[in-house]
């Protein structure tokens, strides 16, 4: 095997080659800068004098720092029960999600299974064609799924879009994996489950990052579904609903006993309800990120 040669350490940096570093280092750090700065905006106006923000005068710096927006919320009692729905679907739809994903994944790679092709390419049409809003409420209606929790995660279990990416995956894996435990006597139920997942993990990981943030921000559902139940509600539905009736909100938590400086206003209300709504993706992703790529890239390309 020949030894593999540096060429870094004898290629000569031009001031060309420079120049594009600095240039190409600045545009990224830019371009970091403005995705972050709506989230900076945003919390700095939830903790900063509630008066001027009312006033739109934090811009850059926050002023009068201060955290009692948060715990003024505390005071909307419906507040709470929303989130504790919304975290219920994201980790009950989540985890039925790629809990099914896998497996179907796992099975449309396998040439012993009967109509294999058909099933395969019937999920994957499904990708192409909607019946609209209509037909999939009057089905929704005739299952029994309106004004009720499972509404929010039997839907989203069979998720075409991350079969996909799953079926391709196991695909790159090497067959022999698989090979030597049949000839042990193992059944595919059991390579599936002590073989198979455990190296289907970053791709598992991708998709649960999909399914946890298409289930967290989801809010069109809720709307459309849970009409008679108000208890049902999702945080992203109170949020909207908020922001409709904000005034409401705002007479609500001036009743309490908070001075007149850090009163909550609609728009303080708004921005910190937003706040809160994002903070548990923002704590999950970089965990989750390094996973994410790497599956991502191995699942997209047959090896």
């Amino acid at each position: 095997m020949k030894k593999e040669i540096k060429y870094s350490r004898f290629y000569k940096y031009r001031i060309g080659d420079k120049v594009f570093a600095l240039l190409n280092g600045t545009f990224f750090l830019a371009f970091t800068l403005i995705c972050l700065f709506p989230f900076y905006y945003l919390f700095i106006n939830t903790i900063s004098a509630n008066d001027l923000v009312t006033s739109g005068q934090i811009n850059l710096v926050p002023e009068g720092i201060h955290f009692s927006n948060y715990t003024a919320l505390l005071q909307v009692s419906d507040l709470g029960r929303a989130a504790f729905i919304t975290i219920a679907r994201t980790i009950l739809g989540t985890g039925t999600m790629v809990l099914a994903s896998a497996f179907v994944g796992y099975l449309v790679t396998k040439n012993a299974m009967f109509g294999r092709k058909f099933i395969y390419r019937f999920i994957v049409i499904t990708m192409y064609f909607n019946a609209g809003l209509i037909p999939w409420y009057t089905n929704m209606l005739m299952l029994g799924l309106t004004d009720n929790f499972l509404g929010y995660v039997i839907p989203a279990i069979v998720q075409p879009f991350n079969i996909i990416l799953v079926k391709t995956y196991i695909e790159s894996l090497p067959k022999e994996l698989e090979e030597s435990a049949f000839m042990d006597g193992a059944g595919y139920f059991t390579s599936f489950r002590k073989i198979i997942l455990p190296l289907c993990k970053p791709i598992l990981a991708t998709i649960t990052v999909f399914g946890a943030v298409g289930h967290w921000n989801s809010f069109t559902d809720s709307i459309i579904l849970m009409g008679n139940r108000p208890e049902l509600y999702t945080l992203q539905h109170r949020l909207y609903l908020y922001l409709q009736k904000s005034s409401d909100i705002e007479s609500i938590v001036r009743g309490g006993a908070m001075d007149l400086e850090n009163a909550l206003s609609s728009r303080v209300i708004s921005l910190t309800v937003a706040m809160i709504s994002i903070i548990p993706i923002l704590l999950v992703y970089p965990f989750m990120q390094r996973y994410f790529q790497k599956g991502l890239i191995l699942g997209a390309v047959k090896g």
